[in-house]
């Protein structure tokens, strides 16, 4: 959590709070922040603010941050949310700040496959606030769409519980399939 704001809301869901400040907290604070934790959801974004340096610091000095941390507080297990094909070659008419996040996602989802750790990295399309369905597609290679960000939720909780999801990235969207199954199905493939 970044501000005490939100603390009640998530208290009342259950949620431990901890609260971090990605840009502003070193990889030692991190890992004080991580300790006694059994894995980590890296899902922070530097949001639609149109600051190109901010998707440096939030999205991928925070993920970098995120993995130093995790491995001194002895946590193997992380779980990061990324974005929709951010492998692709971007068009030569990108702006300035698309262009700044893409690379962020993209290098940091890089740093987490060469971590050492036990990684899954979520790729979902555009997110938006409708109730979630509880269905979606999953896998390596689902063209562009939108998503709920509570689906997305619901498939980061997911592959937390499925061992076979280790080592894996996926393209997420809205669709058809239960997530239970969904993450089952991406697993096995």
């Amino acid at each position: 959590m970044r501000t005490e704001t939100h603390r009640a809301a998530l208290e009342d869901l259950g949620a431990e709070v901890r609260l971090l400040d990605i840009e502003r907290d070193d990889d030692n604070e991190f890992a004080a922040v991580f300790e006694d934790c059994d894995a980590l959801v890296f899902a922070a974004g530097g949001g639609p603010d149109g600051n190109a340096e901010r998707k440096r610091t939030v999205d991928l000095e925070g993920s970098l941050k995120s993995v130093t941390g995790a491995k001194t507080a002895g946590i193997r297990r992380f779980v990061q949310v990324s974005a929709i094909n951010v492998d692709d070659r971007l068009p030569a008419d990108a702006g300035d700040v698309w262009r700044a996040y893409v690379e962020a996602k993209r290098d940091a989802d890089a740093a987490l496959r060469d971590s050492g750790l036990d990684w899954t990295i979520i790729r979902p399309g555009r997110l938006t606030d409708d109730p979630g369905t509880g269905a979606v597609s999953l896998g390596p290679d689902i063209p562009r769409g939108d998503v709920p960000r509570a689906d997305v939720a619901s498939v980061l909780a997911a592959v937390l519980e499925v061992d076979d999801t280790i080592g894996h990235q996926w393209n997420l969207v809205a669709g058809d399939t239960a997530v239970a199954e969904a993450v089952q199905r991406a697993a096995r493939a």
